[in-house]
């Protein structure tokens, strides 16, 4: 699939089929991510393979009980390592965190997350990108140090719905030339 269609088809799945995901699939997914450019080249993001029921069902009761997160055979959780870029100190990352280092680790692995969706697309898969969580619990229940920053929970499988394209801004209402003209 080409990548402007990936981009196009491209939508939030909240149904899922009761299917796995093959393991050279999951392969793809994380390479994709892997291959992400990142500043500096600090290849900041570490990814969590969660399929066990019972790690599916914590996380998404700590993502405000999203019941429907669970249909998915498949999540993977996106996580900014700083420690690339600050490597030792006393840290304590959360929605709160100053850190410049900080804003820049969860840019690179927002490319690297947004890799993986595009490249689920195109092997025939969905997903959701999901971040309504604090970094307090769901640190806790992926056992993740307090100096990394979960920056999203990529819910991946097989559609069971299709939704409609939602409505988007024309190129118009969102491209200035040269300079601000807001």
């Amino acid at each position: 699939m080409e990548v402007q269609k990936a981009i196009q088809q491209r939508r939030s799945v909240r149904r899922y089929k009761d299917a796995p995901v093959e393991e050279e699939k999951l392969t793809l997914l994380l390479e994709a991510a892997r291959l992400a450019p990142t500043g500096s080249n600090t290849q900041s993001g570490r990814f969590i393979v969660i399929r066990d029921d019972k790690m599916r069902t914590q996380v998404a009761q700590v993502s405000h009980d999203q019941k429907w997160m669970k249909q998915a055979p498949l999540f993977i959780a996106c996580v900014a390592d700083i420690r690339a870029r600050i490597p030792s100190g006393e840290l304590t990352l959360d929605e709160q965190s100053p850190q410049l280092e900080l804003k820049q680790c969860i840019r690179d692995v927002s490319i690297q997350g947004e890799h993986i969706v595009l490249q689920a697309e195109a092997l025939g898969l969905s997903s959701c990108w999901i971040a309504w969580y604090t970094q307090n619990e769901i640190r806790q229940v992926l056992e993740i140090p307090e100096d990394k920053y979960v920056v999203a929970v990529l819910v991946i499988g097989y559609a069971d719905e299709t939704p409609a394209a939602r409505p988007r801004k024309s190129l118009d209402e969102i491209v200035y030339h040269e300079k601000w003209q807001g």
